[in-house]
């Protein structure tokens, strides 16, 4: 059986609204979370993915409120990311509403967190989100990033993923800082890199700007495509990248 390839918009949400910029920087206003997410749901979006991009404290309750009127009104899986620092963090945004939790930072800081969070929730639940970017001095090439892509963890991304899945990670959210908002394209490359040694599936993330770049994503490795910002300002629809994934041969749902 092949497995669809699932297409998700990712909806970064600072203090209840969606923003959007070029490497992290420069955000704009992209709009309302729950009237997007429900605009994706109509679209055909196989999953929703939020990631509260500044994750204080102050707006832990915004985004919990956020998740709950989201989850209310749309019926396709939510990713909810940004902030977890303890399975208490999980927990609460799974009763939120959420059916899977991505973990950055504290990850990185606390390795054990995976997999107390794995063994409490199932592995299913969890989403390694990974910011990479290209260092020469890093044994794959790729090296991983916190901060917005602005500090280096001292990591080799391929190693840490290794060690992530291994731990009970379900799932890679593998996010280019080297061409998030660029819109030239996947890193193909790091895709690949990935996939030669990461069996957990990987949802690629950073640089999409035309319907054309998904597909070699997925020809790259990638099980799922991501993408926010052609969304967000009207350039794609789900179903754009959807018609361009089944002309070259790739299956999608409908």
């Amino acid at each position: 059986m092949v497995l669809a390839t699932r297409v998700i918009p990712c909806l970064d949400v600072d203090a209840g609204r969606v923003v959007k910029g070029v490497n992290f920087e420069n955000l704009r206003d992209a709009g309302d979370p729950v009237e997007l997410a429900a605009r994706y749901d109509a679209q055909g979006a196989d999953e929703l993915t939020f990631l509260d991009v500044t994750a204080s404290s102050g707006n832990r309750e915004t985004t919990y409120d956020v998740v709950r009127r989201t989850a209310e009104s749309v019926f396709i899986p939510l990713t909810v990311g940004g902030g977890v620092r303890t399975p208490q963090d999980v927990d609460r945004l799974l009763r939120a509403g959420a059916d899977k939790v991505g973990v950055n930072t504290a990850a990185i800081d606390r390795p054990e967190l995976i997999s107390d969070v794995a063994q409490r929730f199932g592995s299913q639940v969890l989403v390694l989100s990974l910011d990479v970017r290209r260092e020469a001095d890093r044994p794959s090439g790729f090296g991983v990033t916190t901060h917005g892509g602005r500090r280096s963890a001292g990591l080799d991304a391929v190693e840490w993923a290794i060690q992530a899945a291994a731990l009970g990670a379900g799932e890679l959210l593998l996010n280019s800082m080297d061409r998030d908002g660029t819109k030239d394209g996947f890193d193909l490359e790091l895709i690949e890199t990935m996939r030669r040694e990461v069996r957990i599936p990987i949802i690629a993330s950073g640089g999409a700007g035309i319907a054309e770049h998904f597909a070699p994503a997925v020809a790259a490795g990638a099980d799922a495509v991501l993408a926010a910002s052609v969304f967000h300002f009207g350039e794609l629809t789900v179903g754009d990248v959807k018609a361009d994934l089944r002309r070259h041969g790739i299956t999608v749902r409908d």
